[in-house]
């Protein structure tokens, strides 16, 4: 009898098991391509079960993403206790250790934080960015304890780029033991807060009788059709826009887009080639300056091109910014293999200016500095700050190790 009692009895953290369940399903296949039913599935329970502890999948994904802000909230107040009044250099590095070990741990958090949030009801949402601008700020009132010399909006670019190194994590697959993952990224997020941002330059003054453009003819039609749909999924989200929307943008019937495209996917894996194909021509470009060889300027030139493509026609951006669930599944080995040889280049040079990084800890350390300026520039908070491409270059040099 007390056999099939205990055999019967639910786990006293079934909530958690169900949450941790969705969130490997939801990193997986994205939060559209998961139901009710396969949650439940894949959790060994039933629907009517699982309705016991969420009221929908929504509510899954609010919980997974609110519990793991409160885990980097306590280990915000206990590392930055106002009782303790020991905000030392020691309690700054214990702070940064045990987020840096939160991020090692769920790696599948930071991804759904970063590719899935955007699905959460406008409450939940409201209630994420408060309480993450509230952790946020009080990182950056304990750095400017420390570095008076930092105004209010510089020290919170820095904790900005400090959150992208743990969130980095999100979008590579390499990995280290945890011990020596956690020292790395912990080292990175220290290089970020030392950071000295350049003074603010003014602008070029801008020439009042420019010369007149090349006539090169209008564009393709294609061409319209895949600008305008760039410019739609940049501004409203490739889930909110559809074919009709981007026929109407390029000036033609949203069934027309058909002859140019089959698909929003097939639109999405153009956008993904036409951006490779961006950042590999000024990766080349910045690689062939670089004369005689040297690979500390060539790195550097390589970030400064990065930052350029990065904050150009919005192409990048949308790469970056739509989940891969969106791509046709025969598209992706194409769009990976771009990718990879991209990072490659990075990894190679890194490599040789810091001998004492492996290969695994290269790539760490490249997809850190890449996720920075990512992030920065799609982040409302900062992406205005006129002297932001300057500072992104910065910010990448330091991570990267080459000041």
């Amino acid at each position: 009898m007390s056999g099939d009692s205990s055999r019967n009895r639910r786990p006293r953290d079934r909530k958690a098991q169900l949450a941790a369940v969705a969130s490997e399903l939801f990193r997986q296949r994205g939060y559209h391509g998961v139901g009710i039913n396969d949650i439940a599935a894949a959790a060994g329970v039933t629907g009517p079960a699982l309705y016991r502890h969420f009221a929908d999948k929504q509510a899954i994904l609010a919980h997974v993403l609110l519990t793991g802000l409160r885990d980097m909230e306590r280990a915000t107040e206990a590392a930055l206790d106002d009782e303790r009044q020991t905000e030392s250099y020691e309690s700054i590095r214990e702070l940064l250790a045990n987020l840096a070990a939160r991020s090692v741990e769920r790696r599948d958090v930071a991804a759904l934080w970063r590719w899935e949030g955007r699905h959460l009801d406008a409450e939940a949402q409201h209630q994420i960015r408060r309480r993450s601008t509230a952790m946020l700020a009080a990182w950056a009132k304990v750095l400017l304890r420390k570095r008076p010399e930092l105004s209010p909006d510089d020290a919170e670019l820095l904790c900005w780029a400090t959150l992208s190194v743990f969130g980095s994590v999100s979008v590579h697959r390499t990995t280290l033991p945890k011990r020596r993952f956690t020292e790395l990224l912990t080292t990175l997020a220290l290089r970020v807060l030392h950071v000295d941002l350049p003074e603010a330059t003014e602008p070029e003054p801008t020439n009042p009788n420019p010369p007149p453009a090349l006539a090169l003819g209008p564009p393709s039609r294609r061409e319209q059709v895949l600008t305008a749909a760039t410019e739609l999924f940049h501004k409203r989200g490739f889930t909110d826009v559809s074919m009709e929307d981007i026929g109407k943008a390029a000036g033609i019937a949203g069934p027309s887009v058909y002859r140019h495209f089959p698909s929003k996917a097939a639109l999405l894996a153009a956008i993904g080639r036409r951006a490779g194909d961006r950042l590999m021509v000024a990766a080349d470009h910045a690689l062939r300056r670089s004369a005689p060889p040297d690979e500390r300027e060539a790195l550097r030139r390589l970030a400064d091109s990065y930052v350029r493509t990065l904050t150009g026609p919005p192409e990048l951006l949308v790469a970056f910014s739509v989940d891969r669930v969106h791509i046709d599944e025969k598209d992706k080995p194409e769009l990976l293999r771009i990718q990879r040889d991209y990072v490659a280049q990075w990894v190679r040079l890194l490599e040789a200016v810091h001998p004492e990084l492996d290969t695994r800890e290269a790539k760490i350390t490249v997809h850190a500095a890449l996720t920075i300026a990512n992030d920065l520039t799609r982040t409302r908070r900062v992406a205005s700050r006129p002297n932001l491409v300057v500072e992104l270059t910065t910010l990448l040099h330091a991570v990267l190790g080459l000041d």
